[in-house]
């Protein structure tokens, strides 16, 4: 039996023979927070449907709830009494972001039309992330902003304003954290806003403009925006995350005997990175169910025979947040993977570059970190070791996977409780699958 997984530290499961059966992952962290705020900042009623409810997702919540707007949630919808951008009200205390950057990130874009001050605040992870690639072009708006030392980290004091600055903007990282920032802020701008990414990132913000009765215009990696827009409610239903569903694509692939089939996947095509990977790497994975409309569809993988790859370039930003999983993938993959263009991983929840090749490196690997990526060669065998996550869902959902291939020692994980934060059903999802 697993610990509870509200304990400091979890013994996890080593020595699988392999997973099979069908699971569901929970809804779509972006989609999720996105769904919030822009059904906050419509006209009307919107209802979210299959919304993850993560911690990161529930301070969203919580934040437009301290805004002014009444979220209420049954169990089976969200339902959301939108206020406009104009009837969101001063808090009366700091805005807790808990562990998350995309709320901090975003919400940062959406305070900057406001002309009340607010502080924003997060846990002791979310308090070293830097967040002046957001406040940057935020002043360049006219909005009052600043953080703690030169790169803003946590606590965030911003002061918005109704005369907001339209920007020509070049953005010097690929983030759609910042983008869309950014596109929040420059739909309370007056007059036009362009917006040129450095390499496309997912586009959730733009479709969801769409949806909810916008107008945005997208040329490759020019994006402008009107300011002036109002949004209607509209139903939201939320596909299953990829970037869960990517830790079981990847143990699918790499314990003996596995057949892991995952229903209702959103494969948006600015996240669908990690299955071109697989597929170049020669894995077994096969896709079927495709349903257009929510843009999702069932994904089977099975055990497979990998070989080492080059990752880089663009297609990075589309999958950024699977990287570390990609990792444990490599290793367990015939030659040399190379992981380049990938700095963005190092202001993650933790330096994910640095965390990944300790953790896995103390279970027996060979990754050497570089500056903007990772070199691992494979395959190696896994054993046990003692590993933390630093309150790092994604890292600690990796150290789970990796167990599963130890035949040697114990792996002990600290912290376990942070994969809370983007999939409180893990463990039970793996239940079903090592007795399927």
């Amino acid at each position: 039996m697993w610990k509870s997984t509200l304990e400091m530290a979890m013994k996890l499961r080593t020595n699988s023979k392999g997973l099979k059966g069908t699971i569901r992952v929970p809804g779509d962290k972006s989609i999720s927070h996105r769904s919030i705020i822009f059904g906050s900042l419509a006209k009307g009623e919107t209802k979210v449907y299959d919304i993850l409810r993560g911690e990161d997702v529930l301070s969203t919540i919580q934040v437009f709830r301290d805004l002014g707007v009444s979220i209420q949630d049954d169990g089976d919808v969200i339902r959301i009494q939108g206020v406009g951008f104009q009837g969101l009200q001063a808090p009366t205390a700091p805005l807790d972001m808990g562990n998350s950057g995309t709320s901090i990130r975003l919400i940062s874009g959406v305070l900057a039309g406001q002309d009340f001050a607010v502080a924003m605040v997060g846990d002791d992870s979310l308090s070293k992330r830097p967040m002046d690639r957001v406040a940057i072009p935020l002043r360049q708006m006219g909005v009052e902003i600043a953080g703690q030392g030169e790169r803003d980290c946590p606590p965030l004091h911003e002061k918005g304003t109704h005369q907001l600055q339209p920007i020509h903007y070049r953005l010097p990282v690929a983030s759609a954290q910042v983008k869309s920032a950014l596109i929040f802020a420059a739909l309370q701008a007056e007059g036009e806003s362009t917006i040129i990414e450095k390499e496309k990132t997912r586009d959730h913000t733009e479709d969801m403009i769409r949806q909810f009765g916008g107008e945005i215009q997208v040329d490759g990696k020019t994006i402008r925006i009107q300011g002036g827009q109002e949004f209607q409610g509209q139903e939201v239903i939320v596909p299953g995350d990829i970037s869960s569903a990517a830790f079981w694509l990847v143990a699918g692939l790499i314990l003996p005997e596995s057949v892991i089939k995952i229903e209702n996947v959103g494969i948006n095509q600015t996240r669908t990175g990690i299955l071109e990977v697989i597929q170049e790497m020669g894995g077994d994975l096969t896709m079927e169910d495709r349903d257009e409309k929510a843009v999702s569809a069932s994904l089977t993988v099975k055990t497979s025979s990998l070989k080492g790859i080059r990752i880089d370039g663009e297609l990075i930003p589309r999958l950024i947040d699977e990287l570390p999983i990609i990792a444990l993938l490599a290793t367990q993959a015939n030659g040399q993977t190379v992981i380049a263009d990938a700095e963005e991983l190092r202001v993650k929840e933790t330096d994910r570059i640095q965390v990944v090749a300790d953790s896995l490196n103390a279970m027996g690997a060979n990754v050497v970190p570089t500056e903007d990526g990772m070199i691992i060669t494979g395959p190696t065998p896994l054993h046990g070791a003692d590993l933390e996550t630093f309150g790092d869902h994604r890292i600690g959902m990796m150290a789970t996977i990796a167990a599963l291939l130890v035949r040697d020692g114990n792996v002990v994980l600290d912290r376990a409780e942070a994969i809370n934060t983007s999939y409180p059903s893990f463990f039970e999802d793996l239940e079903t699958l090592l007795h399927g």
